[in-house]
């Protein structure tokens, strides 16, 4: 059995097109289905859904043998224990820094002031920050993040931005791009060598859909 960890939303709709290449189609509708784990036209292949950020989790300890996590995830698990095959340039967006629009990022960074900076992806705010030579105090949030300037909480927000179009509508912009993100296939180590048979050609098959040469799994 073959158990392939997903998370809803854009990044299982985007995988679908993936698993289709390689004969395999999910049976039921997340959205619509109560189940945690999702019956396919493979006997041998199901499918998982976890948090977006507990994907990597799941398959480095062996929860699930394959999974699809964005690269910020991946950055912030710190990626032990997986192999990374492939990027498959879907739920592409970017990690950025945003401010209000009255707030003079610039100047003070130029200054050498002291910033205060909420997200939830700590290790990625930290290292962009100590790169550029700028002091923070980091506030660890999960949700509204655009929230967080326009209350006062916090100077900056480091997130994820699409269209950009949730930073207007809260009168915030973005003032650096810190990274380009989209998701990628990992997968357990164990499983690639015991069930190597079963993986190779799922991965290879992925792997020609997204026009990426043949993984290499040996």
């Amino acid at each position: 059995m073959i158990t392939l960890a997903l998370s809803k939303g854009r990044i299982f709709e985007e995988t679908l097109p993936l698993l289709a290449a390689a004969g395999i189609e999910v049976l039921e509708d997340p959205e619509s289905s109560r189940k945690l784990i999702l019956p396919t036209n493979q006997p041998d292949v199901r499918v998982v859904l976890v948090r977006a950020t507990d994907v990597p989790t799941y398959v480095a300890y062996g929860g699930a043998d394959i999974g699809v996590a964005g690269r910020d995830v991946l950055i912030e698990h710190g990626g032990a224990g997986l192999y990374q095959p492939l990027d498959l340039q879907i739920a592409r967006c970017r990690m950025s820094v945003a401010v209000r629009d009255d707030f003079d990022y610039q100047g003070v960074v130029q200054q050498g002031s002291r910033l205060r900076v909420a997200t939830k992806y700590t290790s990625i705010a930290r290292q962009h920050f100590a790169e550029k030579g700028v002091h923070v105090d980091l506030i660890k949030l999960y949700g509204s993040m655009e929230l967080a300037p326009l209350t006062g909480l916090a100077d900056a927000i480091v997130d994820l931005v699409s269209t950009g179009s949730t930073l207007k509508a809260n009168r915030l912009v973005e003032v650096e791009r810190i990274m380009d993100i989209s998701s990628r296939l990992v997968v357990n180590q164990a499983a690639l060598k015991l069930k190597r048979e079963a993986l190779k050609p799922l991965i290879d098959a992925i792997a020609a859909a997204v026009g990426q040469p043949t993984a290499r799994t040996a």
